[in-house]
């Protein structure tokens, strides 16, 4: 990576843990004893789910059309000749008025499959929309921040912020001045608007919304490319996010208590969560750059983010997983959550692999969906869909809630290697070397040791002596072996700061 994205790229880490650690507060709050009901966190968490998928059908693909195309409209356009928002918004609300009449014409479908097993998901079935509302218009927002290379904000308002304006309504509901669920899950609904307005009211205190009503000379000129792109994308958006909400959708309709049982489930997904956040901030950070690479055809550059970000992923991805999967059941207990709970760990376990796996492939879906062949990415995620969907009902009918986490694995491992092989035989790009399998090897070598040193041992002792010593053993060793290239410009540029200041 270079300086810019590897600084932008830690600096969003940050954020994002920042943000988990609120998160965490949040769960904390949802499944201790006494505050929430286990289905009212699942309805909270199905929300959230819901809200994604419902964004991704109404925005019309329009985050995307932002993020492959910006770098034309900026050289091309002044900025207040540009249009590119005003009709991205434009569209992404009438997409969404349209999703939202789907949505009430086929009610009926949802209460059916619905009223037995989550029944409290169909007492509030409208007020998703107001959350995939909200959310509609801040992913188009958040696209625009990130062509203009500010992700860090962006990654602050969604990760941070967000979780704070919901952690504010769990306070005011637990102390009793939001005095019913009713209210609250009204409220919630909202929490999306919040974010939305702060990115609007940031782009225009930086100057960057120029609303204007008149089409340019560019979206003319390159209309049936856009509307060839943005279709493409739009499926294979909608399949990628099908695929990550379906495992709620499913054990909701189909698993006897379903909003209780999506309540283990989501305190398992929680966790995964962290594992994927290095993701997020590398997906935020690089893929302006890898846009703008592609344009000047620099492949080299291509090459260089693509194979890092498939090592540094790896490594952040097994270090987190492991950590969770020593501590997951022993910190359930220690922290007072609802004991059944501690039944998500074989989920968790499985999701857990899937998204190692998903990580240490590095940014191969940015670097498709940013090339000329970006249409590969509606192909890979329908052959995706066509072995998640039949795999995770079934397997949900079988083994429950560890249904959907079983599907997930078979189904992702397919999907990342179909995408490996088409981006080495299209251009030679391949993400793996040597250090992956070393990388591999370490994390398991270092998880057997910490396991059985602290087998038998529980409490907070116990969870502290386990983080501590896979953390001395596995990162040492990560330095040792000099896994990834990226490792010794970070402490070289630390050991400067702190000796600079010494010095002072």
């Amino acid at each position: 990576m270079s300086g810019k994205i590897r600084r932008q790229s830690i600096i969003s880490s940050l954020v994002i843990y920042i943000g988990f650690a609120i998160g965490f507060l949040n769960t904390f709050f949802f499944g201790k004893e006494g505050f929430f009901l286990s289905e009212e966190y699942g309805l909270a968490q199905l929300f959230v789910k819901l809200s994604a998928l419902l964004a991704s059908l109404g925005t019309l693909a329009m985050p995307s059309y932002i993020l492959k195309f910006y770098p034309y409209y900026r050289d091309r356009l002044k900025p207040d000749k540009n249009e590119m928002l005003t009709l991205a918004l434009f569209v992404g609300v009438i997409g969404f008025l349209i999703v939202f009449a789907f949505g009430y014409v086929f009610e009926h479908i949802v209460v059916r499959k619905y009223s037995a097993n989550s029944p409290l998901f169909v007492d509030y079935y409208y007020w998703v929309y107001a959350l995939g509302f909200g959310l509609s218009i801040y992913n188009i927002l958040e696209a625009y921040c990130q062509s203009l290379q500010r992700p860090v904000f962006a990654t602050f308002v969604k990760e941070v912020e967000w979780r704070v304006l919901v952690l504010i309504l769990i306070v005011l509901y637990i102390t009793g001045v939001i005095r019913d669920f009713s209210l609250f899950i009204k409220l919630y609904a909202l929490t999306y608007w919040g974010i939305a307005i702060t990115m609007f009211i940031y782009l225009m205190y930086i100057g960057a919304i120029k609303f204007t009503f008149r089409i340019s000379f560019v979206t003319k000129r390159i209309r049936k490319i856009l509307m060839r792109f943005t279709s493409f994308v739009y499926f294979a958006l909608v399949i990628s996010m099908i695929s990550q909400v379906f495992d709620g959708l499913v054990i909701g309709s189909v698993v006897e208590d379903g909003l209780t049982n999506l309540a283990i489930f989501f305190v398992a997904e929680l966790m995964t969560s962290v594992i994927q956040a290095p993701q997020r901030s590398v997906v935020n950070v690089s893929v302006a750059h890898l846009a703008e690479a592609w344009k000047y055809k620099d492949l080299p550059k291509v090459n260089r983010i693509y194979v890092r970000s498939s090592i540094n992923l790896l490594i952040a991805s097994l270090f987190l997983f492991c950590l969770i999967a020593l501590n997951f059941v022993d910190a359930i207990y220690f922290f007072g959550l609802k004991p059944e709970f501690a039944l998500g760990f074989t989920a968790f376990v499985v999701m857990g692999l899937t998204r190692v796996v998903d990580l240490g492939t590095g940014v191969n879906a940015q670097v498709i969906a940013t090339s000329r062949y970006w249409r590969f990415e509606l192909w890979s995620g329908i052959i995706l869909l066509i072995i998640m969907l039949p795999l995770s009902y079934i397997f949900t009918k079988w083994y429950g809630i560890v249904g959907p986490p079983i599907a997930g694995l078979i189904s992702y491992s397919v999907y990342n290697g179909i995408r490996i092989y088409f981006l080495w035989k299209k251009f030679r790009l391949f993400p793996f070397s040597a250090k992956t399998i070393y990388n591999i090897l370490l994390a398991a070598v270092v998880y057997g040791i910490t396991y059985f040193v602290f087998k038998d041992m529980q409490g907070f002792w116990a969870l502290a002596g386990r983080s501590l010593l896979f953390a001395a053993l596995y990162l040492p060793g990560v330095f040792y072996l000099k896994l990834s290239p990226d490792v010794q410009p970070v402490l070289d540029s630390l050991l400067q700061r702190i000796s600079f200041r010494k010095k002072k």
